[in-house]
């Protein structure tokens, strides 16, 4: 014998007129059973397109730690952001964090292998972009 919910998604599943509870029922079971991935691009994309980021990132790779000394190094940023960032960050496994059973609880961050990686990567575009360019007016010939 079927339960409410066998004998609604038995009626999902056979095409048969459906009701608001059904669909509902159905949306939360395809939630369940495949989380949506993400591409590593889209991660990158995310990482790299928020304009707070490459800050916090560069600013553990230098060693600051601590939410609160990375918020009064990172100039602008608020708690709030900043806590949203580390989050992510943590989330796509380019900072790991690490809480000390204390009191007061202390957490700090530190990059993976990925998020040094990054943060190599980064450093290398850095670099590039203060070379001095080819198309410097001083590069150019007279004409």
């Amino acid at each position: 014998m079927l339960g409410a919910s066998g004998w609604i998604e038995q009626r999902a599943l056979f095409g048969e007129r459906s009701t608001f509870w059904c669909n509902l029922l159905m949306q939360k079971r395809i939630k369940k059973s495949s989380p949506p991935l993400r591409s590593t691009y889209k991660k990158l994309e995310d990482v790299v397109g928020c304009k707070w980021s490459v800050s916090v990132l560069q600013a553990v790779g230098a060693g600051i730690a601590r939410p609160g000394a990375l918020e009064r190094h990172i100039d602008g940023i608020s708690t709030k952001v900043l806590s949203e960032r580390l989050r992510k960050l943590t989330q796509y496994e380019l900072l790991s964090k690490q809480i000390f059973a204390e009191s007061p609880p202390r957490t700090e961050y530190r990059l993976t292998d990925k998020g040094r990686k990054l943060v190599d990567i980064i450093d290398r575009i850095r670099t590039l972009d203060e070379e001095p360019g080819k198309a410097d007016k001083g590069d150019l010939p007279d004409s």
